[in-house]
């Protein structure tokens, strides 16, 4: 029950002297079709986010870090037989988290949603986790019933961004350990361009730094050893400062990138791997050894609308780079344990 856990938790507070950097304008909401929801569990800084498609929304995926952790990801290439999927669900607590999505089927099929099979309906849910388990008690992890609660609270306003769902527990900078990290978060932007949207929900909990896609400056990240400034990891490195042995798989970027645009499976999977080039304008270093880097793509189709690759590949990387931003910007500092994580407005620069 909330308020029973076994760690130490304060809630976020931002004890900033100026306010926090506000995040760019839209969210994945903002695409027709679309429903995103969060469960954020009080007991320590974890939870799990869902993204509804109630008509369903053919789909894509692109695993590109070397220790992800997924589910029914398969089903999504193009050889494969669906098409579509009703859901994506996205959460904390490691492989654990990844039974969120059963709650995600259950709350689904009890709203009559899912494929027909002849004996009833199939609600087809892929899934990705990032690792939060250091944050507090790791004993606290999504479950189905936060996935099903996820559901419960998802709707077509605007999705709420910083330490919420997926991304309550997640820090990004850890590549010079966890006391030099920052906090992470849920992240989300969207851009309408000749009657199409494109939008992107993004849980970051990056070992690399987080950059302005808009100036290349280091938003946040690891900091130095005095834990007031930004340490700057690639410059860092490149001095020969090497960084600490971490545990694989202990950071991962997750997320769903979504066009009300008309695709095909072969598209939608084209647009989920095209999404990545925005995590590499605002992660360093990304895709690594260590990161499970995991985006899916998903197109309603709402528009009716059909445009070239090669705008939808610019307006994924776009939106995708924006909502890796975003969740900095929202975060708000944590203390865990005795451990304190700021965020972007707690820094001196």
């Amino acid at each position: 029950m909330p308020g029973t856990g076994f760690c130490t938790y304060t809630a976020p507070m931002n004890t900033a002297s100026t306010p926090a950097p506000h995040p760019a304008p839209g969210t994945l909401t903002d695409v027709a079709g679309i429903e995103v929801g969060h469960f954020t569990d009080t007991r320590r800084p974890t939870g799990c986010s869902v993204v509804i498609a109630r008509e369903g929304a053919v789909a894509g995926v692109d695993v590109r870090g070397a220790a992800p952790g997924t589910r029914e990801t398969d089903l999504l290439h193009p050889s494969n037989l669906v098409d579509k999927v009703h859901a994506i669900t996205l959460s904390g607590g490691s492989a654990w988290g990844l039974d969120a999505a059963s709650g995600v089927m259950r709350w689904l099929e009890e709203n009559k949603i899912g494929l027909p099979v002849g004996y009833g309906l199939v609600p087809l849910v892929p899934a990705a986790v990032v690792f939060d388990l250091s944050v507090g008690d790791h004993r606290i992890r999504p479950d189905a019933n936060a996935g099903y609660q996820a559901c419960v609270a998802a709707s077509r306003q605007p999705a709420a961004q910083g330490n919420v769902g997926a991304g309550a527990g997640a820090l990004v900078g850890k590549l010079y350990g966890l006391a030099h990290a920052m906090k992470g978060g849920v992240g989300s932007a969207s851009v309408t361009v000749d009657g199409i949207t494109m939008g992107a929900l993004i849980v970051c909990n990056a070992m690399g730094d987080v950059i302005d896609p808009a100036t290349g400056q280091t938003l946040a990240g690891s900091r130095t050893s005095d834990g007031r400034t930004l340490r700057h990891a690639r410059e860092a490195m490149l001095r020969g400062e090497m960084p600490q042995s971490l545990l694989a798989g202990t950071n991962t970027t997750i997320g769903v990138i979504a066009t009300d645009a008309v695709l095909s499976k072969p598209q939608a999977h084209r647009l989920a791997q095209v999404s990545h080039d925005g995590l590499a304008r605002a992660i360093n270093p990304v895709h690594t050894l260590l990161d499970g880097d995991t985006l899916f793509a998903l197109a309603t189709g709402k528009s009716g609308k059909t445009t070239s690759m090669l705008l939808l590949a610019t307006l994924a990387a776009e939106v995708t780079a924006l909502a890796v931003a975003n969740a900095v910007r929202a975060a708000q500092s944590i203390e865990v344990n005795g451990m304190h994580w700021p965020a972007v407005a707690d820094m001196t620069t």
